[in-house]
């Protein structure tokens, strides 16, 4: 294969293609390529854009061929008069990299069978490309790492983001906010504003001045920034770039700033900024207080002459940057200063602190320290004491002497369970190695001489900014005496006096303690025990005799139980004993069968042989129950309460029916309270006949309750639960004033002389409003006093019966009638009843049951109650007369009146006389 160069060829001579890439040629070197033999021809110039002799043919046909090959590959399958494009890389020898380009035609016919071609240096093209590109890069590099958020609106909306503006936005990515309106991210209030600050930017590149936006993000905050648009094109249409940067640590900065400069004028430390001569450029207020020179007369001042002594910042940096020293005031006053310097730019900066008060306090706080009856001691970092005050050698049984350079760990320390503290666990230690106080830790400490003082002991850093291990100073006080007495005060707070059994507030506390243990697998027993009849010891024998039986069964009660039970003086003649592991009920019967044969054995006072009983309440908690010591305590009193009821000596288990029924009991007597103002309660009347005539003389007014959930309730079951409480006066006080209404109203409306007869409960006579009241009622309704009968219960005159007998002169004389009621079930004699102003006797209704009865005792009874009660002037009624042999047998007997059944049920006032 030929290589040819173009010598010598006139330009005219080449084909006329040659010629047309020729002309394009400019500064290019032509060649020729035979596809079918691979001869090539080339110019000269080609020698000098590869970089080879001209001579050196074979390297510059090889180079030329390795070049074009793309095209010579290519040529071969395009038609003629394809046109071919190529830019190459070349290595010239000397080493530099040069770009050519290589621009061809093909020709030959039915496919190119020559490539003509020039090629062209373009290297600096090429490089001047490369920079563009390369300029390009690195501003989108720039605006893409750009920490300023950078957007592109067009009409309105936004068409490019760079990936700040996704921080600025809040969004999850950039992408989120193209397409969306620019106005989304103004506050509203500033959209015009924004709108007419762009709208002036009419010609590309102009810019608008920087300008403060609040940016809305999504997340609903606002971004602070500094914004600057420019008008721009955004493929080939007008369009924004908006530059905005974050200032808000700027803002902060310049907030710091401003801070700052407010810090040294106000701040109470002199500052003072000298030149390296020591020639004053600033002095702020804080420097016109301390040293009495007005800022515009110490300003170019030597600092030395101003602060009355010599000043050498030098020196004080060689020493550490802090010194001590004395200065004086304009007026001569001398100053305890404490001097920080700091170099500056073409001088100093000083500090001047005015110790001069602290260092006075110091002194005196020294003096107040050594006066303390409160122990203080200074421990180093090396944990050896460094400092004691008199008190501490005092309390400590040492002298100072002996003290300083010695560990706190020589004395012995122990906690409040007696208990020895480790070293590592003493406060110093804690302390000196967290860094943290301890404030008033209570321990015994053994002094040198062996014996032991209680401390109130507290720990602190001295300097609480100091890393650990720091300095520490310990304050403690002898609380030895104090402590004794605590201990004494503790003991009777929560013990009985009187006994010494815990009383009612440690019984609580030890027994909820216990309850509340996770660990508790053992049954909970409490015993409610309560003396019976013990008032009548207290009543006959007196409080003295009293108190010492309470302290004999206090005594029998603890000697009974174990060492681990509990026993207690509740108050009064009230204990309780708790006890834990007690497997079932017979165990625990037989404890309290235990503890009643204790209690009663005679108890010999002054000669006198007593004997007491107690009655028992009995609660169990499993482990789980939620009861608290409180619920315990309180169910035990109520089974104790239901107990007594069976009568001295018993003993009673709190069970759920007992629970149900007391917590009706408690509902019932609520709902009592409400059910005088409610209107649920009304008044039945019974008839009470002559026994001879069967004509009605009277009618016995009796409560009824109509409750609005449970219908009727019983007399039997509300009248008991009135009398304990205070609700029987209010109740009685409502019956009277009813009654007396109703029935005077009835005697006037049928013109009848019909007599009411109404009961009095035991609490009404303890009363002083009774008489009143009745007083009351009679003049309110009108009915004459000699028409109304009050009963009281034989109980009630047993009770109390001279006082019982002074309220009964009171009301006969008012001109009422008086009844004892339930004759013959209490303990009263007819020589009881002859000094009472009585006009009636009614016989219960229990001996009236046995009058149709075989071999029943009742007829005799009733007869030797009617002769008697006839013999004392008094009216005799039967109550609760039921069958007409009854009847027969009391006009037999020649009782007066009856009342039952028999003659008719308890009936509302308005029934008493059907309309005929």
């Amino acid at each position: 294969m030929a290589a040819h160069a173009f010598n010598g060829l006139p330009m005219w001579q080449y084909p006329p293609d040659v010629m047309e890439l020729a002309l394009a040629a400019s500064d290019s070197a032509m060649w020729t390529v035979d596809l079918k033999d691979d001869s090539v021809t080339w110019s000269p110039r080609l020698a000098d854009i590869l970089g080879f002799p001209e001579t050196a043919v074979d390297e510059i046909k090889h180079r030329l061929l390795e070049l074009i090959k793309p095209m010579t590959v290519a040529g071969c399958d395009y038609p003629v008069w394809e046109d071919f494009d190529l830019e190459q890389r070349h290595d010239r020898p000397e080493g530099d990299a040069r770009w050519i380009r290589f621009l061809a035609r093909g020709r030959g016919r039915g496919g190119p069978a020559l490539l003509r071609g020039i090629a062209t240096d373009v290297t600096e093209r090429h490089g001047n490309e490369q920079a563009l590109a390369d300029l390009a890069d690195r501003y989108r590099l720039l605006v893409d790492l750009s920490p300023d958020a950078i957007c592109v609106h067009e009409n309105g909306n936004l068409v490019y983001v760079n990936p700040a503006c996704k921080r600025f936005a809040a969004v999850d990515a950039p992408e989120e906010l193209l397409n969306r309106p620019i106005t989304d991210f103004v506050a509203s209030g500033s959209v015009s504003e924004m709108l007419d600050r762009i709208g002036s930017l009419v010609e590309p590149g102009q810019t608008s001045e920087p300008t403060e936006v609040m940016l809305r993000r999504f997340n609903g905050e606002t971004m602070l920034v500094e914004s600057v648009s420019v008008r721009t094109n955004w493929q080939g249409r007008p369009a924004f770039q908006v530059i905005m940067r974050d200032i808000t640590a700027q803002k902060a900065a310049e907030s710091a700033l401003r801070y700052q400069a407010a810090l040294v004028s106000h701040v109470s430390d002199a500052i003072i900024a000298t030149k390296a001569d020591g020639t004053v450029t600033s002095w702020n207020p804080a420097a016109e207080q301390v040293y009495g020179w007005p800022a515009y007369e110490a300003i170019g001042r030597d600092v030395g002459m101003l602060v009355g002594a010599p000043l050498d910042p030098v020196a004080i940096l060689e020493d550490g940057g802090v010194a001590d020293a004395t200065h004086n005031r304009i007026d001569g006053e001398r100053l305890a200063i404490r001097v920080s310097a700091a170099e500056m730019r073409e001088g100093f900066v000083l500090v001047c602190a005015d110790e001069t008060v602290r260092r006075q306090l110091e002194r005196r706080y020294s003096i107040v320290v050594a006066a303390l009856s409160e122990g203080i001691l200074v421990v180093g970092p090396t944990g050896l004491i460094e400092s004691v005050n008199p008190a501490a050698e005092r309390i400590l049984g040492m002298s100072r002497d002996r003290l300083i350079g010695q560990s706190p760990t020589r004395f012995a320390l122990f906690d409040e369970r007696g208990a020895a503290i480790p070293h590592w666990d003493y406060p110093f230690a804690k302390t000196g190695r967290t860094g943290r106080p301890c404030d008033n830790q209570t321990l015994r400490v053994k002094r040198a001489d062996g014996s032991s003082a209680w401390l109130s002991l507290s720990c602190r850093p001295l300097d609480p900014d100091a890393p650990p291990p720091s300095r520490i100073v310990s304050s403690f006080t002898d609380i030895t005496e104090s402590r004794a007495i605590g201990e004494r005060l503790e003991h009777d707070a929560t013990h009985d006096p009187l006994t010494g059994l815990a009383n009612r507030t440690l019984v609580l506390r030890r027994l909820n303690r216990a309850l509340q243990n996770p660990e508790r697998e053992t049954r909970a027993c409490v015993l409610f025990v309560d003396l019976d009849k013990f008032k009548v010891i207290n009543d006959s024998l007196g409080h003295s005799t009293g108190d010492k039986v309470l302290r004999i069964v206090g005594q029998r009660l603890s000697n009974c139980v174990r060492r681990s039970d509990l026993v207690g003086r509740l108050g009064g003649d009230e204990f309780a004993v708790v006890t834990f592991g007690k497997g079932g009920t017979d165990e625990i019967r037989a404890l309290i069968e235990h503890l009643r044969d204790s209690l009663t054995q005679p108890i010999m006072i002054e000669g006198r042989r007593l004997h007491v009983d107690a009655s028992t309440g009995i609660v169990t908690a499993e482990p789980g129950d939620d009861r608290s010591a409180e619920d315990l305590i309180r169910d035990a009193d109520v089974a104790m309460y239901e107990a007594k009821k069976r009568g001295r000596g018993s003993y009673e288990f709190f069970d759920v029916e007992l629970r149900e029924r007391i917590q009706r009991e408690l509902r019932l007597e609520q709902d009592l309270r409400e059910a005088v103002l409610a209107d649920q309660l009304w008044v039945a009347y019974q008839p009470v006949v002559d026994v001879e005539t069967g004509r009605t003389i009277a009618v016995e007014g009796l409560m009824r309750w109509e409750h609005p959930t449970h219908g009727a309730i019983s007399p039997v079951e509300f009248i008991p639960l009135a009398e304990e409480s205070d609700l029987i006066n209010v109740i009685g006080d409502f019956m009277l004033h009813t009654t007396t209404a109703e029935i005077a109203s009835q005697r006037r409306l049928h013109d009848v002389d019909l007599r009411l007869t109404v009961n009095l409960s035991a609490k009404q006579l303890d009363d002083p409003t009774l008489v009143p009241s009745v007083r009351k009622a009679l003049e309110r309704t009108g009915l004459p006093p000699e028409a109304l009968c009050l009963e009281i219960t034989e109980s009630a005159l047993v009770r109390e019966p001279e006082a019982a007998a002074q309220v009964l002169r009171a009301l006969r004389s008012l001109g009422v009638r008086l009844a004892i009621d339930d004759f013959g079930t209490g303990y009263s004699a007819f020589a009881q009843l002859w000094r009472l102003p009585l006009d009636t006797l009614k016989i219960d209704q229990s001996f009236v049951a046995g009058l149709d009865k075989p071999d029943s005792d009742a007829v005799a009874i009733v007869t030797g109650i009617v002769n008697t009660a006839h013999a004392m002037k008094l009216t005799v009624i039967a109550e609760g007369t039921e069958t007409e042999q009854q009847v027969a047998v009391l006009k037999e007997l020649g009782c007066d009146q009856a009342q039952g059944y028999y003659f008719g049920r308890p009936v509302p006032a308005w029934r008493l006389f059907p309309l005929r």
